[in-house]
């Protein structure tokens, strides 16, 4: 089930020469979504390894509300695989429409940086 997990207001400094959103900021924030995801899952730290499928739709202006929605795909030993989308809603208008999306790979790490085994359990 996809869920919300976070939610952000974009802004002037986050733009390109051309006046929109730059598409590493909007990254970020998707990145930072699926991490928020991992940690939980891996119940620690947890690092991006991969993004596949990057697939940007529409732009996003300054003042748009960001929202990212992401989802728990698979849990292997030491990975996990998180869809992770980001949609955007003009200031003043109610409709949301979806402007990127992403698959996301995270591998769980110990204290030293190398990867541990995630609790299949959960």
């Amino acid at each position: 089930m996809r869920e919300p997990v976070i939610r952000v207001t974009a802004m002037p400094s986050d733009t390109n020469a051309y006046g929109d959103i730059f598409g590493g900021w909007l990254v970020s924030i998707m990145d930072n979504g699926a991490g928020l995801i991992a940690a939980r899952r891996s119940r620690g730290r947890a690092v991006t390894v991969a993004i596949d499928s990057m697939k940007f739709h529409l732009p996003v202006k300054v003042g748009d509300e960001v929202s990212v929605y992401g989802e728990l795909v698979r849990v292997g030993r030491t990975s996990m695989t998180i869809a992770i989308e980001a949609w955007r809603r003009h200031r003043h208008e109610a409709e949301k429409v979806k402007v990127t999306q992403a698959v996301f790979t995270f591998v769980a790490v110990g204290e030293y940086g190398t990867p541990r085994v995630i609790d299949q359990e959960i």
